[in-house]
């Protein structure tokens, strides 16, 4: 069963055939990331106009490099949210249009699920249910109870700020562009996370996260002490990804903890991040859980997932009509 992915929530396109839920056949996203550059972070209106340009060509270039014609498509999957409203409606419209043309059922997809779906694509053989996942993103940081592919619940998420959202703010504070995410953990690399202590805020739920605190932290820690050098800079940088990072483990090992978890997938732009990687595997392996993470490149935002995804979804008897839902906020 082949199954095209559309992927849209933001600033990339992305459109994807997948065989069974698990062999990629073709993977080609498109991303308008330098258009945003210049403003510091993405600009919908930018987004959506560069997706409407591009996404007819990377279907097309996604036949040619899988060696398939069109109707061998067993089922077209689109994400439906949560993203950016306009950006959602050109996958949205593409994946109806091409439904209808062929003749071949459409089923939305949830953005975020996909994330966790991610790692599965490369780990199938190790995955059992139920486990814990945890979602950490430019605009997203969750955790989840994962029982099925269909049968997901939400633990724990951000009240404010995504995880990657602060990198991003944080990155911009220090003056050293967007997307802030590589930026910081560039600089860290040479510096020294204990030069400074910063903690993210505390919350309510024992498995909320809260970033808009350490962001502030950061931005005052600037203005009182000016570190100039290149040194001072790249400690600032390492002690806020290290302080970052640590609460992510910490809540997600609890969520483990909480649900008697041994397996965690982990999802999502921020999963690209190396630091950020090689503790959640020290952390994981002292207390006995094994952690997956997806291919660096399926982090980001891609059309894969979201295939691989849909293929388990219909197969468990997910439908979805071509009215779709276009409430993309939900």
């Amino acid at each position: 069963m082949i199954v095209l992915g559309v992927e849209t929530s933001c600033d990339e396109t992305g459109i994807a055939l997948v065989k069974d839920g698990r062999s990629i056949l073709a993977n080609t996203v498109s991303s308008s990331l330098k258009l945003h550059s210049k403003y510091g972070g993405v600009v919908p209106e930018i987004a959506s106009r560069m997706q409407l340009e591009s996404i007819g060509g990377l279907y097309r270039q996604a036949l040619k490099s899988a060696g398939i014609k069109a109707k061998d498509i067993s089922l077209i999957a689109v994400t439906t949210g949560p993203g950016l409203p306009g950006s959602l409606l050109v996958g949205v419209s593409f994946a109806k249009a091409l439904a209808l043309s062929l003749g071949k059922p459409v089923l939305g997809v949830n953005h975020v699920y996909s994330h966790i779906y991610a790692g599965v694509l490369r780990h199938y053989a190790q995955i059992r249910f139920p486990c814990v996942a945890l979602v950490v993103s430019g605009g997203h940081t969750s955790l989840f109870h994962v029982k099925s592919f269909s049968d997901i619940g939400v633990l724990g998420q951000t009240r404010d700020d995504a995880c990657g959202e602060a990198f991003d703010k944080v990155a911009k504070i220090m003056g050293l562009g967007y997307p802030g995410g590589p930026l910081i953990e560039k600089l860290a690399a040479s510096g020294d996370k204990d030069k400074i202590r910063f903690s993210c805020s505390g919350t309510r739920g024992e498995l909320d996260f809260s970033f808009s605190g350490i962001k502030t932290a950061v931005l005052y820690h600037l203005k009182a002490k000016s570190p100039k050098s290149a040194g001072e800079r790249a400690s600032l940088a390492a002690s806020f990804q290290e302080s970052a990072i640590n609460v992510l483990i910490n809540k997600s090992l609890l969520a483990c903890k909480r649900k008697r978890a041994k397996q965690l997938l982990i999802g999502g732009g921020v999963a690209a991040n190396n630091c950020l990687r090689r503790k959640f595997e020290a952390a994981c392996e002292e207390s006995e859980i094994k952690c997956f993470f997806p291919d660096i490149a399926l982090c980001m935002d891609n059309a894969a997932m979201v295939g691989g995804l849909a293929y388990f979804l219909y197969k468990e008897g997910a439908r979805s009509d071509l009215y779709l839902n276009t409430n993309f906020n939900n």
